[in-house]
């Protein structure tokens, strides 16, 4: 089934060439079928980029699915065009009366800053706390998983001695889950972040449950056990050539960075990255978007129950 979203959106064009379907809205509505509605909260600076790779997850399945932008109003991105955001994107505003079965809420680069000290931290939170009765599932990933993590249960971030950043394998600590089934007994993920959550506390909160870790870089998937929010401390969504970018961009503003850990054949920055993450993206998403149809309320309204009566 194709994904639904607005003409204007930069990655239409690209995720068409790579043979993922689209459809414009006057088609999707005479198909006698409710799509699935997800919201993307894009807390990135350039947006387009992070729109592709998401698009290019959720279009990978056989439902359709109507998808919404939203960016935040209380700050005032210097890296993309006014324009397109007035074009493509929402603000709370326009969507709190809505209803959806899925939100994402991305990254950001602020990781180094106190939750209260972001500028749009009330901004956050209100869809955080908004969400609990307008959406059926929540993915948060990377600062988007510690913001989430910090508001609803209190777990602290701590800084890094050095940035984690590379490919890195995780192993399984629940089996036969279904946002990991079809899943090896190990993944590969790309992370990029100088923080780190407070994993002892993270292990004592009893709605919580740890889905996959890692010896060397700890927890990596934490959802609840209805699957209404689940949190990634890692990039499922990057491309191939993701990381490398930041690489280089670091690189030449002579900043410290090391070669990313197991991203080159043979740590030889002139080879192609690997790119071993990527079935499991594809994989991790399709699970979701599956679970989510299954589960969601076919009458959105049902969500105002709050989160713990529409449980799994």
């Amino acid at each position: 089934m194709p994904i639904q979203i607005s003409d204007h959106v930069s990655a239409k064009e690209i995720l068409q060439k790579e043979g993922i379907f689209t459809i414009e809205q006057g088609r999707a509505l005479h198909q006698d079928i409710r799509p699935l509605k997800i919201l993307i909260l894009n807390l990135m600076p350039l947006k387009k980029p992070t729109e592709l790779q998401l698009l290019r997850l959720l279009g990978d399945s056989p439902l359709q699915i109507e998808v919404d932008f939203c960016h935040t109003a209380t700050h005032q991105s210097t890296h993309t065009d006014p324009t397109y955001l007035e074009e493509c994107y929402y603000t709370f505003s326009d969507i709190q009366n809505r209803y959806y079965d899925g939100l994402l809420i991305t990254g950001a680069p602020v990781e180094l800053s106190d939750f209260e000290d972001v500028d749009y931290w009330q901004e956050i939170i209100t869809y955080l706390e908004w969400s609990k009765t307008h959406v059926f599932s929540v993915i948060h990933f990377c600062w988007g998983a510690q913001a989430a993590l910090y508001h609803y249960y209190g777990i602290h971030k701590h800084t890094l001695s050095k940035k984690l950043f590379g490919i890195y394998e995780y192993q399984l600590t629940v089996k036969h889950h279904p946002l990991l089934r079809g899943f090896d007994d190990r993944y590969f993920i790309p992370q990029s972040r100088h923080t780190a959550i407070d994993e002892m506390y993270a292990r004592t909160i009893p709605e919580l449950q740890i889905l996959s870790c890692s010896k060397e870089t700890g927890i990596n998937i934490l959802s609840t056990k209805n699957i209404r929010r689940i949190f990634i401390l890692g990039h499922f969504e990057y491309d191939r050539r993701t990381l490398e970018t930041e690489y280089i961009r670091d690189k030449n503003k002579g900043l410290p960075i090391d070669i990313p850990t197991n991203y080159y054949p043979n740590n030889d920055d002139t080879q192609t990255p690997s790119f071993i993450w990527c079935s499991y993206a594809h994989l991790f998403y399709h699970n979701w978007l599956n679970t989510v149809y299954q589960e969601t309320p076919y009458n959105l309204l049902e969500l105002e129950n709050g989160f713990e009566d529409c449980a799994h």
